[in-house]
C-alpha cells in the first residue's frame, strides 16, 4: 500500500504542528508543536477552548484577589495564557512546545531574558521539564543575545521571524537550539516586489533561503536545528524534505496526508558537508550591515514583529471583555 506524503515526510523530518488548535494536534499527532501570538489569539476565540481562557482568567483573579483592578488581572492572565495552551498541548505530543516571548520586547535584551525565565518558571511550576519547552524569540540582534544567555542557563530557544543568512549564522554562533526561517513570508515579499504570480517550488525564494541555511549549518557542523516555517503550499514543504524539522499548519498537514506519491529527500547533511561554502563570522556591525542590505529581511522582520504585537493587543482586549463577562 502506497504511503501518503505526510508519512514519508515523517520518516526523514520531524513534523511539527504550527497551531494553537488542540484538536488539530490530536488529529495529526506531530512530535512537537509551535504557537505564536496570532495562533494563540485565534485559538482563544474558538468556543471549544473557552474553558482554557476562563480558567486562566479565574486563576489570575484568585492570585491577585477580589480587590485587584481588571487591568492587573488581565495582565496576569495574558502572561499565563500561552503557557496554559502549551500545557494542554504537552498532554498530547511526546516532544516540545514553543511558547513565544512578547513581541513588543524584541529589541530589549534584558526584558526578553526576564520573560523567558518567567515562562520556563511557569512550566516548571506546573511540573513540566524545561527540556520540553522552547522559548520563542524574534531573531533581532537583541533577541539573539538574549537567547544566548538563556541557552547558557539550560533554557532552549527557538528564534523566529528569521529571513536571512545573517540571522541564521548569528543564531548558530550563539549556540541557539533551533531556528524557524519563514518560507512563505519570503515568497510573499518576492511576489509583491517582482509582480510575479508564482514560482516553481525549487525556485521559490523561501525554499532557496532555507536550503542555503541548512547547507551552511551542515557544512560547518553547527548543532542548531533548522525548522522551516510559514508555508504557503505543499510544494514548498516537499522541496525541503530532509530538513531537521518543518512546522506545518493543519490545512497543509491534511493535504500532505491526503496525497500519495514518491517523496524524495531534498536536503541531505552528507551532501552539504562536501559543498564549497564560504564561512562567515557575524558580529553586530556585520549583522546590521547585512540586514540593512537585505530589503526583504528588513521589511519582513519589522512587519512580523508589528503583526505579532497587534495580535497581542487584540488578545489583551479579548481577555478584558471575557473577564467583564465572567464577573458581570
Amino acid at each position: 500500500m502506497a504511503k501518503n506524503l505526510l508519512e514519508q515526510l515523517k520518516a526523514m523530518t520531524v513534523v511539527v504542528a504550527d497551531t494553537g488548535d488542540i484538536e488539530a494536534i490530536e488529529k495529526f499527532m506531530p512530535r512537537d508543536a509551535t504557537t505564536n501570538p496570532s495562533l494563540i489569539t485565534a485559538a482563544a476565540q474558538m468556543p471549544q477552548y473557552q474553558g482554557i481562557v476562563d480558567d486562566t482568567l479565574k486563576g489570575a483573579r484568585a492570585t491577585l484577589g477580589a480587590g485587584a483592578d481588571v487591568a492587573h488581572v488581565v495582565d496576569l492572565a495574558f502572561d499565563r495564557l500561552a503557557v496554559s495552551f502549551g500545557l494542554k498541548i504537552l498532554e498530547i505530543i511526546p516532544g516540545r512546545v514553543s511558547t513565544e516571548v512578547d513581541a513588543r520586547l524584541s529589541f530589549d535584551t534584558d526584558a526578553t531574558i526576564t520573560k523567558g525565565r518567567d515562562l520556563i518558571a511557569q512550566y516548571e511550576a506546573a511540573g513540566v521539564s524545561k527540556d520540553r519547552v522552547l522559548i520563542k524569540i524574534a531573531a533581532t540582534w537583541e533577541g539573539i543575545q538574549a537567547a544566548a544567555v538563556l541557552e547558557k542557563e539550560g533554557i532552549h530557544c527557538n528564534l523566529t521571524l528569521l529571513f536571512g543568512l545573517h540571522q541564521a549564522i548569528a543564531c548558530a554562533e550563539n549556540g541557539i537550539t533551533l531556528i524557524s526561517p519563514f518560507v512563505g513570508r519570503i515568497l510573499d515579499w518576492y511576489k509583491k516586489d517582482t509582480g510575479r504570480d508564482s514560482y516553481a517550488p525549487a525556485e521559490d525564494p523561501g525554499v532557496v533561503s532555507v536550503t542555503e541555511i541548512y547547507n551552511y549549518y551542515k557544512k560547518f557542523g553547527y548543532k542548531t536545528e533548522v525548522m522551516g516555517a510559514s508555508f504557503r503550499n505543499v510544494g514548498e514543504i516537499t522541496e525541503l524534505a530532509g530538513s531537521d524539522l518543518l512546522t506545518i499548519a493543519p490545512s497543509l498537514l491534511a493535504e500532505l496526508q491526503a496525497t500519495e506519491g514518491e517523496l524524495p529527500r531534498k536536503l541531505d547533511a552528507n551532501k552539504a558537508a562536501t559543498m564549497t561554502i564560504e564561512k562567515l563570522s557575524i558580529d553586530k556591525a556585520t549583522f546590521d550591515s547585512m540586514h540593512a542590505a537585505n530589503r526583504m529581511a528588513t521589511d519582513k522582520l519589522a512587519e512580523g514583529i508589528d503583526g505579532f504585537a497587534k495580535a497581542l493587543v487584540s488578545l489583551e482586549e479579548l481577555l478584558a471583555a471575557r473577564l467583564a463577562s465572567l464577573e458581570a
